[in-house]
């Protein structure tokens, strides 16, 4: 008799603020019937957690990681019969990485795992591949986007990834396609599947009477275009629409975007709210009149998948503006499910703020068409079959049969 079905997922870091999209995605596994165990390889660090953490019922293991290769060479010991199986790889990795391996391997064993899932090609699946070699289970990951685009990914490690696993997912038909023009037949087992949230758990509210201000969500860093954001309030300002923006989030750009407020006398206008937890970005983003998503190709090759606030944003009842980067078009269709600008053209953002803040009919038009896209095409529980599918040996549907347009 086969044991019955476990997914040991495999996290570099467990729980992150800004991957709201794993839990979710586990919570929606769980719901359906799936059993899940969590190993996390470092910390996450965060000043805080989304609340949807807690109903995650899944154990999390947080994986040792000594240093020095001594502990290498004691786990190596207890896994000695196996270690053929993946011994020049294991000894190719940074010792407390390699130690991490063999205690997932074993863990897998321990837990009755049996079947692996990493988020993202970097270090989080080459434990999971390699642990899985030894422990004789198959494993999968879900490709985003930095993982991928980023000026520093060793595609020859990429390749070896997508070949080796069981199936691969990717969120964005963007991602899928470009990941079949890089890798050729490597990718054949890729298939996408759309992060998904919980439509019936965030209320939607029309964007009717709204107070004229923007929000902004998302960590600070190049490939989020914040600065073009501050520049198009500062070009708002100037044509006599001072309008207040929200920004939520934190990262390496922080005082620099401050600055740039600063230097623009926009002091007044913008208030940076620092990371939060999900019902008080919700908050925010809900009562704002436009959701901006200004996302640009970050000079280091870096660039966004398809944002879930923006997802979220949408369900709310938020009218969105955002680029056309990478699979940000399947979600923000042009004047149907939001306006779409070119990436870094401050002007052009300006623009299409203001067309949201002058026509609150086109708004609410944008809005309900949103939600529906949302309701219709990133529900969780559909990720969550999907997924299922997957592990089963069961395709999805073929990325190319949503068709996606885009402004010229």
């Amino acid at each position: 008799m086969r044991p019955e079905p476990r997914i040991g997922y495999v996290l570099k870091r467990y729980p992150r603020l800004s991957e709201t999209f794993v839990v979710q995605e586990i919570l929606a596994r769980e719901a359906a019937g799936e059993r899940i165990a969590i190993a996390a390889l470092r910390p996450a660090g965060d000043p805080c957690f989304h609340p949807a953490v807690a109903a995650v019922r899944a154990p999390v293991t947080w994986v040792p990681r000594p240093t020095g290769s001594e502990a290498l060479w004691e786990a190596m010991e207890r896994a000695l019969p196996e270690l053929p199986r993946v011994l020049p790889e294991l000894l190719a990795l940074r010792p407390a990485d390699a130690v991490q391996v063999l205690h997932v391997a074993q863990w897998v064993r321990e837990t009755g795992v049996t079947h692996l899932h990493a988020h993202f090609a970097t270090i989080a699946t080459t434990v999971a591949r390699l642990a899985g070699r030894l422990a004789g289970v198959p494993y999968s990951f879900t490709a985003h986007a930095k993982d991928l685009y980023h000026h520093d990914v060793d595609h020859d490690a990429v390749r070896a990834m997508l070949a080796e696993a069981h199936h691969v997912v990717t969120i964005s038909d963007h991602n899928a396609r470009w990941l079949a023009d890089t890798f050729g037949a490597a990718a054949a087992r890729v298939a996408r599947v759309h992060n998904g949230l919980d439509p019936a758990t965030i209320r939607f509210r029309e964007p009717r009477d709204r107070e004229a201000r923007v929000a902004f969500v998302g960590r600070l860093v190049a490939k989020k275009g914040l600065p073009d954001l501050i520049d198009a309030m500062a070009l708002l300002r100037e044509r006599g629409r001072p309008t207040p923006l929200d920004v939520v989030g934190s990262g390496p750009l922080s005082e620099t975007a401050r600055r740039q407020v600063d230097e623009l006398g926009l002091t007044g206008l913008v208030r940076f709210h620092g990371p939060l937890p999900a019902d008080a970005v919700a908050g925010i983003v809900g009562a704002a009149s436009v959701f901006a998503a200004p996302c640009v190709h970050a000079p280091d090759g870096d660039r966004d998948g398809l944002p879930t606030v923006l997802l979220e944003a949408m369900a709310l009842g938020t009218p969105c503006v955002a680029t056309t980067v990478t699979g940000i078009p399947e979600a923000v269709r042009h004047d149907r499910t939001g306006l779409l600008v070119p990436e870094r053209d401050p002007a052009a953002l300006a623009d299409a703020i203001t067309v949201l803040l002058d026509d609150p009919a086109r708004g609410i038009r944008l809005a309900r068409a949103a939600r529906a896209l949302v309701e219709d095409r990133f529900d969780r529980a559909d990720q969550a079959a999907a997924l299922a599918r997957l592990v089963r040996g069961e395709r999805t549907p073929d990325p190319a049969s949503l068709p996606v347009e885009v402004p010229a």
